[in-house]
């Protein structure tokens, strides 16, 4: 019922973000986006207690398709999401009738990857409303000023996670058992992206002309991120694993 619920939600902000959609219907549609992800939400906080007390976790990997538009933004924001919460992720694009579709392939524990689908649902309702709030100023070409938008707010999401990280290894090293089970499962992730994977490269930095970066930046630094509540700037470049042409 989650994957359902999730891929419900990601329909319901395509439809809101279709240039034919008033700004009345867009509204309405990302508060309903918003509604299923606080019930989502509840569900998952269940589903997790009881799986605690369940067998133990796994790396197993799952396919989102994302929907349009801004594609490779949205791919760039759950790479952010996937690497910031010990998940790895690999970026397909096919070209078929119906023009590009992109979809991520997640790997990860189970509970990890759980998280990343719903952390990354919840950041595409954030920076929904928040673009309905703003608006694209006088002068801008719409879809370039939201694409840039989209990357200022992936790079606030990205430092904010790296300042969390960085502040917890300040406040005291691992355990050396705890560094160990870390270590392994990374390698473990590791091992299953190369198992389906074998001729990974990665992907080449983007140019964008939109002038939202640093508005975009702004609200994702406003963004709210679960139990990574911490702030920064900085501005790596769109890119990310993705698998050769003729994988996806």
């Amino acid at each position: 019922m989650g994957g359902l619920m999730l891929d419900k939600v990601r329909k319901l902000l395509a439809k809101a973000e279709d240039p034919a959609c008033t700004r009345e219907e867009a509204e309405a549609l990302t508060a309903k986006a918003a509604e299923l992800i606080a019930k989502y939400g509840i569900d998952q906080a269940v589903l997790a207690a009881a799986e605690a007390a369940g067998r133990p976790q796994v790396v197993g990997n799952r396919l989102v398709e994302l929907e349009p538009p801004y594609l490779r933004e949205k791919a760039h924001l759950l790479h952010v999401v996937a690497g910031s919460l010990r998940c790895r992720s690999v970026r397909l694009e096919r070209r078929g009738a119906d023009g590009l579709r992109v979809s991520m392939h997640l790997f990860g524990l189970e509970s990890d990857v759980d998280g990343v689908e719903l952390l990354f649902a919840s950041l595409l309702v954030q920076a929904a409303r928040a673009l309905l709030a703003e608006g694209v100023p006088d002068g801008e070409q719409p879809a370039a000023w939201r694409r840039s938008w989209l990357v200022g707010f992936a790079a606030a999401v990205a430092q904010r996670f790296a300042e969390a990280d960085r502040r917890s290894r300040e406040a005291g090293p691992d355990l050396p058992g705890v560094a160990l089970v870390l270590a392994d499962r990374r390698r473990a992730v590791d091992l299953a992206v190369e198992e389906a994977y074998p001729r990974l490269t990665r992907g080449r930095a983007r140019r964008l002309t939109g002038g939202g970066y640093a508005a975009g930046q702004e609200a994702g630094q406003r963004a709210d991120l679960g139990g990574a509540r911490v702030g920064a700037g900085g501005r790596p470049a769109v890119s990310g694993a993705r698998a050769r042409s003729g994988r996806g």
